[in-house]
């Protein structure tokens, strides 16, 4: 009887543990040290090549989000769902797979964790406070590159996370839908430097939120949940609406989309992938400062 007890307790507190490594979608370093050697976990680092050579988590693969990228006068518009699952693939990445992914500053993130999500990943997460929330917490880092072993990542796609530019034209001045332009005050307001934006300003009717207001400056941690919830209500981003985020490429707008599905738990949320960086293209398509 004592040894099952043993046995029922150490269940117990294993399933506890798993619940709150995993809870909201954020995970601590603490929390992946203790899981990041297990077979079902890849870890993504998505800095650039030359900081992943200089010193990378140990065991972590990289890759450039500009390879899921298409060629073309547009930038930043995503490849075919098959292209990126033959990319995913190559570095090791399964949609069945526990995926942590980091940068430097919660946008390639942010980012990789909607494509993902677009794609049906359902088991993705974002390491809190990225590499410097790693090297704060004196967890084993190294310059060898990790070997990558080749998977299969199977396409699910979820065309409800990702809106079309038709759709952003019939969202226009509706009530029910709120567009949220993820960049600075300046680039909103269409004095930003960008020089492939040729027409300056922002979508008619878009609300502003750079995504810099949900993370804490220094440590670019993610801010708690009832913070979070406050700063998008604040904005008018409400959960009884339908809401569309982009920014140029819409980058940006993949981590204000992470705190809004898997932290805020908002049912409606979607990504518009063309971004101004598409919309500018179109003469009737109004943009305002």
């Amino acid at each position: 009887m004592k040894k099952t007890n043993q046995i029922l307790g150490f269940l117990i507190s294993f399933l506890l543990l798993g619940h709150a490594v995993f809870a909201g979608g954020i995970i601590t370093a603490k929390d992946l040290a203790k899981i990041i050697n297990n077979d079902d976990v890849v870890l993504v680092s998505l800095r650039k090549p030359a900081d992943y050579q200089k010193v990378h988590i140990t065991g972590a693969v990289n890759f450039e989000l500009k390879q899921l990228y298409k060629e073309g006068d547009i930038k930043g518009l995503i490849k075919s769902p098959e292209e990126i699952a033959a990319i995913l693939g190559e570095n090791g990445i399964n949609e069945n797979k526990k995926i942590v992914i980091y940068c430097n500053t919660g946008n390639n993130a942010g980012r990789l964790y909607w494509i993902l999500d677009y794609l049906g990943a359902k088991d993705v997460w974002i390491l809190d406070g990225h590499m410097t929330g790693w090297r704060a917490a004196r967890k084993p880092v190294t310059k060898a590159p990790s070997k990558v072993k080749a998977a299969t990542f199977t396409p699910n796609v979820d065309d409800s996370k990702l809106a079309t530019m038709a759709e952003v034209q019939n969202a226009l001045n509706k009530a029910n839908y709120v567009i949220v332009d993820a960049r600075s005050e300046k680039e909103y307001n269409g004095l930003g430097e960008d020089k492939a934006l040729t027409r300056k300003g922002h979508i008619s009717g878009a609300v502003n939120l750079e995504f810099k207001k949900i993370l804490n400056d220094e440590t670019k941690t993610i801010k708690p949940k009832e913070e979070l919830q406050s700063i998008f209500t604040n904005a008018g981003i409400t959960s009884d609406k339908k809401i569309i985020l982009y920014c140029a490429s819409s980058a940006r707008a993949g981590i204000l989309y992470f705190a809004l599905n898997e932290i805020l738990a908002y049912e409606n949320v979607e990504v518009y992938d063309g971004a101004l960086y598409q919309w500018q293209t179109v003469d009737s398509n109004e943009i305002v400062k």
